[in-house]
């Protein structure tokens, strides 16, 4: 019998979360250990959808702060497909089944996103990766995320970042910030906590979804989170 809290999640990876202690570009140690445990978690019966970032290739205004908005996000689109493909390549190197969608059309590598495509993959035991975020400027990754989540019907998201979990200020910056257990989305966004944007979660928020912040520097956590061992902070 399964050990899993959750019978389908999103997980949600930056960009950077691929690229290691070298911040740019792909591990490929990294990757491995990260889908070794997606492994792991689908063969405990558990539907997995994958959200990717691009960060570890562009960055946005902060690569070229004279370039128009909308260039560069349809830039970090495409960082994030060539981080989609990593994943898909990683995973089938050790026998998971994947489709990669993407919101901006290239049928050569990937599948355009539909909905029913998508949840029919997940009920067949593959790995959906999602990259391009929404398709349009001015969204995040983190938006994407909790758009997908909400479409697939995900009964969580599970958020991999550089930090723990969420806290009350910036834990590099001040040593006294305060590590929440748990915390509501609406206490996220009056406290302007950055957990996601505001977009990001507000969408989450009124669509009820759960979202588990953890650790992605210990891709176990992904197993943990799945089976509800308390780690991180749960936003909800």
């Amino acid at each position: 019998m399964s050990e899993a809290k959750y019978k389908r999640v999103l997980l949600k990876l930056s960009g950077e979360a691929l690229a290691g202690e070298e911040k740019t570009g792909i591990n490929i140690n990294v990757v491995g250990a990260i889908c070794d445990k997606i492994k792991e978690v689908t063969q405990m019966g558990v539907e997995v959808a994958i959200v990717v970032g691009g960060g570890n290739f562009w960055r946005g205004r902060r690569n070229g702060e004279q370039m128009e908005k909308t260039t560069a996000d349809y830039m970090g689109m495409l960082a994030t497909a060539m981080n989609a493909l990593a994943l898909q390549d990683a995973l089938e190197a050790r026998g998971v089944y994947t489709r990669v969608q993407t919101a901006i059309e290239m049928r050569e590598i990937a599948e355009p996103f539909i909905k029913r495509k998508a949840t029919k993959h997940l009920s067949k035991g593959r790995v959906v990766i999602f990259a391009c975020g929404t398709g349009h400027p001015f969204f995040s990754t983190d938006t994407g995320a909790a758009l997908r989540a909400a479409e697939i019907e995900a009964d969580a998201i599970l958020l991999g970042k550089a930090i723990d979990g969420v806290y009350s200020a910036d834990p590099k910056l001040d040593p006294t910030a305060e590590k929440f257990d748990e915390i509501s989305y609406q206490e996220v966004l009056n406290r302007d906590l950055k957990v996601m944007d505001s977009t990001a979660t507000a969408l989450c928020k009124d669509n009820n979804i759960p979202l588990v912040v953890f650790g992605i520097a210990e891709p176990e956590n992904i197993v943990k989170a799945v089976k509800g061992e308390k780690i991180g902070t749960i936003v909800k």
